[in-house]
């Protein structure tokens, strides 16, 4: 098992799957640099962990304070990419400014977030980006035209950039949970399941960014497809649907 010490870079770093995977690499020794709009909410007080508040919404100024966390940290050789968010309806429920915004969010700033730190990550011995899509990633569904469609063009992202990092010590990988049992949901019509097995956790995908870390030099771990055991949606008052 590979015990070498990261310096990880972690958008949506606050709440849900993005805290989890901070937890866990605090809890492994590594250096965390934490992204999201607002740590008031939690205490980021803790020892190796460094938070910085960006809104990456806001794509016009992103380049830049992407740029000053690359000078001020320069010794990050990962990336995690969790910041996202759902909305889910048919298209014509849509206004064309919410579907600008879904996929900047959902997309473009990771990808804006890939490309001011893949110059500096190829250049190092090893290295990571690993993106947190969604199942969403491997079939449209109902509802779901524009989320389903940030998350295949991530993937995609993470596929092709794979495939231009392979001369390099950079690593491509992309983890696409199912439905995870977080603050996802506060604002959605529907949940999953209570039963254990009807939902994953977030440290289920801490633990899969631990294994794609210990791996060994030289392999890649592409892409890894987590649901839980029984697939069990819920309508918020209203009956599980199997």
């Amino acid at each position: 098992m590979n015990k070498i010490k990261r310096t990880v870079l972690v958008t949506g770093a606050s709440s849900g799957i993005g805290h989890a995977i901070t937890a866990r690499l605090l809890q492994e020794g590594h250096e965390v640099i934490g992204i999201s709009r607002n740590f008031s909410h939690i205490n980021p007080d803790r020892e190796r962990f460094h938070p910085v508040a960006i809104d990456l919404s806001k794509l016009d100024s992103l380049p830049n304070e992407l740029q000053l966390i690359n000078k001020q940290f320069p010794e990050i050789d990962a990336l995690i990419c969790c910041a996202g968010r759902g909305q889910f309806g048919s298209l014509e429920t849509f206004s064309y400014r919410q579907i600008e915004q879904l996929m900047n969010l959902n997309f473009t700033s990771q990808a804006y977030v890939a490309r001011a730190f893949v110059p500096t990550l190829k250049q190092k011995e090893r290295s990571n980006i690993i993106f947190i899509g969604s199942e969403a990633a491997l079939a449209g569904s109902r509802k779901g035209t524009i989320y389903c469609a940030s998350k295949f063009a991530l993937r995609g992202f993470a596929q092709a950039l794979r495939d231009e990092s392979a001369r390099s010590g950079l690593a491509v990988s992309i983890i696409n949970p199912g439905m995870v049992k977080t603050g996802f949901f506060t604002e959605l019509d529907f949940e999953p399941g209570e039963a254990p097995s009807s939902h994953l956790i977030a440290e289920d995908i801490a633990e899969t960014v631990s294994l794609i870390f210990s791996s060994r030099a030289g392999t890649v771990i592409d892409e890894i497809n987590l649901t839980p055991l029984n697939k069990v949606v819920q309508f918020k008052n209203q009956k599980p649907k199997n």
